[in-house]
């Protein structure tokens, strides 16, 4: 695991068309920790080669500083736009790629190959442009979800539902209660334990009802305590319901420094009595990760 995975942290991911220069301004100017202007499914095929221009405009209109928060998700890399995209887009600058339908490591050794001769080009410091894949798009991806440690450049993993239901002829990815079916709940496990396996952030798909406000709350701080820590956001209202989600609470921050407090006082020892029950050393690497995450030491 990289430091640069091992460190990275980002609770919300709000796509931005790239084709609507409105709606990329009000996105950059919101409290999203990545707004990821979208060239793949928000913009219509005869459409790429100029919100490929409204990208690259875009950013070179921001502060630099800026742009760490500014990524792209470009077109796969086995289609006719990816390249193109590239080309346009890591001349000025985003702080990272969003690569979909991703079928494994090897695409990351591939996008890696790309972007860094692009950075050397345009003069950008090597392999300062992070990447995040969608990994269960296809049917083929959900078997190399645990085949990412290592890979450059890589930070995050996520996943999606709609495509894979493509992908295998599903005319619904959903039970009759609103819950994802077994196959697109499996896909779910996969992203997470994939991204744990490879160390880097294990970042959950969209809520696809945008004024579902508590429906969204919900399911956030359920995949937090899963492990997730983060999420997809399609619409700028559901971007304060994330953040909040993925923030410790200050009850579990509470929690996870007497736990810590407890060990540090009883150094040496392996597991140890607390509220009736035993903790051990995986109960004291969780209120560690959990302090750490609140930005505590």
């Amino acid at each position: 695991m990289t430091s640069t995975a091992a460190t990275f942290r980002a609770r919300s991911w709000l796509f931005a068309p790239g084709d609507s220069e409105r709606k990329m301004e009000k996105a950059a100017a919101g409290p999203a920790d990545i707004v990821v202007l979208d060239l793949e499914d928000a913009v219509a095929e005869d459409g790429k080669p100029r919100s490929r221009a409204m990208i690259s405009a875009f950013l070179m209109a921001q502060p630099e500083a800026d742009r760490s928060r500014l990524w792209v998700r470009v077109n796969p890399l086995d289609g006719p736009h990816a390249l193109a995209d590239l080309a346009a887009v890591i001349p000025a600058g985003p702080g990272g790629i969003m690569l979909p339908k991703s079928r494994g490591r090897a695409d990351v050794e591939l996008l890696d190959h790309y972007l860094s001769a692009l950075e050397v080009s345009a003069g950008i410091g090597q392999r300062s442009t992070k990447v995040i894949v969608l990994v269960t798009e296809t049917a083929g991806a959900m078997f190399t979800t645990g085949t990412y440690q290592g890979a450059p450049r890589l930070v995050a993993m996520t996943w999606g539902a709609e495509d894979l239901a493509d992908a295998v002829g599903g005319s619904e990815n959903r039970n009759p209660d609103g819950s994802y079916g077994f196959t697109y709940e499996l896909a779910r496990s996969l992203c997470l334990l994939g991204a744990a396996a490879a160390g880097v952030a294990p970042v959950d798909t969209i809520h696809g009802d945008f004024r579902d406000r508590e429906g969204l709350r919900a399911r956030a701080e359920k995949v937090r305590r899963d492990g997730f820590r983060g999420m997809l956001a399609i619409h700028p209202e559901q971007v304060d319901v994330i953040n909040a989600a993925f923030a410790p609470t200050e009850e579990e921050l509470a929690a996870a420094q007497e736990i810590v407090d407890l060990f540090a006082a009883h150094p040496g020892v392996g597991a140890i009595g607390y509220q009736g029950a035993m903790l051990d050393r995986p109960h004291l690497a969780r209120a560690q990760a959990l302090l750490a995450s609140g930005g505590r030491a």
